[in-house]
């Protein structure tokens, strides 16, 4: 592997990471350095740090959220009686 995409991966340790984990990368890299665009999208979509993985999480958050407040509701409503 070249010296630049060696250091690139050692500046960047998510990237590292992700290589490690997927050492398919190690030989594409290799092979074709400049696929190291290609290994940032790779990562983002593995790590869950798309753009749309980002705010299904959000919606998760939320929904969890109003139903722990729905339930806090129904509780306090229960007390009461």
């Amino acid at each position: 592997m070249r010296r630049e995409i060696q250091s690139y991966l050692q500046s960047r340790p998510d990237m590292l990471m992700f290589v490690r984990e997927n050492p398919i990368w190690y030989r594409r890299l290799s092979r074709s350095p400049e696929k190291v665009f290609e290994i940032e999208q790779e990562a983002k979509f593995f790590y869950g740090r798309t753009f749309p993985q980002r705010i299904d999480k959000l919606n998760e958050s939320i929904q969890l959220a109003n139903m722990l407040l729905s339930m806090m509701n129904v509780m306090g409503d229960n007390s009461q009686e």
